[in-house]
């Protein structure tokens, strides 16, 4: 949307347009009188010489131009949410573990692999996060940060889109996700730090172990949300027929749970991508956006465009009179 900044400046145009005519006839007396003892033709020709149309029409333009850019011309694009500088810092910690490959999920009636499960639902928590600042970081034989805290939301949301399997390893350092969580997490001041930690398996790797990491996080403020992902049962087909397994029996749900109680947090199990989905909805109750969203429109000045119109013509105005006169003098020479 088009506007002025400062529109009652165009109050100058009126004004100037009386003090023009003030001033032009008080000129044209004292030239009449100047002029007095010139036959009537020989005034009328002086008279016509300084009041040129062309010369009135381009003072005036010029004068506009230079009051419209006073007025400071700007476009408004569409409304935009601001940052929200007060918003909470959340991080999630995703298990990339080659037990991630598992096939015990239905997303749309198909069955889908855990991460595939995941990746859908965790985009579109995010999508509902608008306002915090985001992290994300991936761990399977070590924890590797993927995507710093960041407002920019879109961009982790790609970085989700393009996980795939084996990309960090094969096993399981849910202590160094934790970890490497909670540095993320104070590098930032906050309102409140979450760390959501998504893992389907138990720690068997890394450096850190998960329950230390559990106190550090607990002496920080770091709320940590663990979230066991994977069915208790799968049907797998044999020589012998159907067979009922469970692909969850690595999942240690005893340590997710006293890391979620030592943090002030709470562990879920999700065993479908239903759970999941409902998991997320009851942290974003639990956690809301605050309400005090800042909006702005973005503004690009355009003021120099008229400015750089009106001195264009000023320095042709000036210009053309001495160009005239060196072109008459060549054309007399010839």
């Amino acid at each position: 949307m088009f506007e002025f900044v400062w529109p009652y400046v165009f109050v100058l145009v009126p004004v100037l347009w009386l003090v023009e005519k003030f001033s032009q006839a008080k000129q044209q007396q004292s030239e009449v009188l100047l002029n007095s003892s010139l036959p009537f033709t020989q005034q009328q020709a002086a008279l016509e010489k300084t009041n040129s149309p062309l010369k009135i029409g381009l003072k005036w333009l010029v004068w506009i131009l230079c009051i419209t850019a006073l007025a400071r011309p700007v476009w408004l694009d569409d409304e935009v949410q601001g940052l929200n500088e007060q918003g909470r810092d959340l991080l999630l910690s995703v298990d990339m573990s080659g037990s991630m490959q598992i096939k015990d999920m239905q997303l749309d009636g198909e069955a889908v692999d855990r991460l595939t499960a995941l990746k859908f639902l965790l985009s579109e928590f995010i999508e509902q996060r608008r306002g915090d600042r985001l992290g994300m970081i991936l761990f399977a034989d070590h924890a590797y940060l993927a995507s710093p805290l960041s407002f920019d939301l879109d961009s982790l949301l790609i970085q989700v889109k393009e996980l795939v399997h084996g990309l960090v390893g094969d096993r399981t350092a849910i202590g160094e996700g934790i970890g490497l969580g909670i540095k993320q997490l104070m590098n930032h001041p906050a309102e409140q730090r979450i760390l959501i930690l998504l893992t389907d398996g138990q720690n068997t790797s890394g450096s850190v172990d998960p329950m230390q990491a559990a106190e550090m996080a607990a002496k920080n403020q770091v709320v940590i949300y663990t979230i066991g992902v994977g069915a208790d049962e799968l049907y797998q087909q044999t020589l012998f027929g159907a067979r009922k397994i469970n692909p969850s029996q690595d999942l240690d749900e005893g340590a997710l749970i006293k890391i979620a109680e030592m943090t002030g947090g709470q562990y879920y199990r999700a065993r479908s991508t239903e759970d999941l989905s409902k998991i997320y909805q009851e942290i974003n109750a639990l956690n809301p956006i605050s309400e005090a969203q800042q909006f702005y429109r973005p503004q690009y000045e355009l003021y120099y465009w008229p400015l750089a119109l009106a001195t264009l013509l000023l320095v042709a105005s000036l210009a053309s009179p001495m160009l005239m006169r060196r072109f008459n003098q060549e054309a007399s020479n010839v």
